[in-house]
């Protein structure tokens, strides 16, 4: 399959999130009892209660990876293109918003126009288990309908032949675990999207240092670094530093 895959109508993307509000204690009353029971199965507590500290340490760790409890804060995207001599350049683009229903409504705009699910395809990593299914309930929490592209629910899985999870990829039908983006980038031998923060750091740049841009700088390199590993699958040469356009 990805041999007949045109790589220049592959988009793709990396989403980072952060907990819809910077502290436990900002929720609301009926939140904080949702998230305490959240909580049970996060810390495997299913029959014992939660403190108040137990809520507030883990909503600081882990609110952000739940759809429910967490925002979306940067988008970012990567699309392949030739030039008039057949080089391959990549131009990457964040949509990074502290409004996120503006940032979904832009990077719908994007969709809408550009990304058909019958020609087009969406790639990432763990895209299937994360970052789709994450983008869609916060469509649905902001009432703004789905992009052709993005409309999944009740679909088969071979009915979403339009997402492509590097993920999946090397697994190779095997489902034990998660081999993530940064180790891949080792054992097949190009950069690693790794060099400045990490997933588990996004909150506190966001909420403690307000830094939107050095986390849309991260989320970049995870397109870029994802667009390096789709390429390793299709046995192709990697992106150098001059084939990488960053469209602000």
């Amino acid at each position: 399959m990805l041999k007949t895959i045109d790589i220049a109508r592959v988009l793709f993307l990396d989403v980072e999130c952060v907990s819809e509000y910077a502290t436990y204690e900002e929720l609301t009353d009926e939140f904080k009892y949702l998230w305490k029971l959240k909580c049970k199965s996060i810390l495997k507590k299913y029959d014992e209660e939660i403190t108040d500290e137990e809520a507030a340490t883990t909503y600081t760790d882990k609110a952000a990876i739940f759809a429910e409890f967490g925002k979306i804060i940067c988008i970012s995207v990567g699309f392949i293109s030739r030039d008039k001599d057949k080089s391959l350049k990549i131009r990457l683009k964040s949509y990074a918003e502290d409004d996120e229903k503006l940032l979904l409504e832009n990077f719908c705009e994007l969709l809408h126009q550009y990304y058909k699910p019958h020609s087009h395809f969406v790639c990432g990593h763990n895209i299937k288990e994360f970052d789709i299914p994450y983008i869609c309930r916060r469509l649905l929490v902001n009432q703004i309908p789905y992009p052709s592209i993005l409309e999944v629910q009740g679909k088969k899985p071979w009915e979403t032949k339009q997402f492509i999870d590097t993920l999946v990829l090397w697994k190779y039908g095997d489902y034990k675990s998660y081999t993530s983006l940064k180790l891949l980038a080792a054992v097949l031998g190009f950069p690693s999207p790794k060099d400045d923060i990490d997933g588990s750091e996004v909150g506190r740049v966001y909420w403690k240092e307000n830094d939107l841009p050095r986390i849309a700088v991260y989320c970049e390199k995870d397109v870029l670094a994802t667009a390096q590993l789709f390429l390793k699958f299709k046995f192709m040469p990697i992106l150098t530093d001059e084939q990488v356009i960053h469209v602000e």
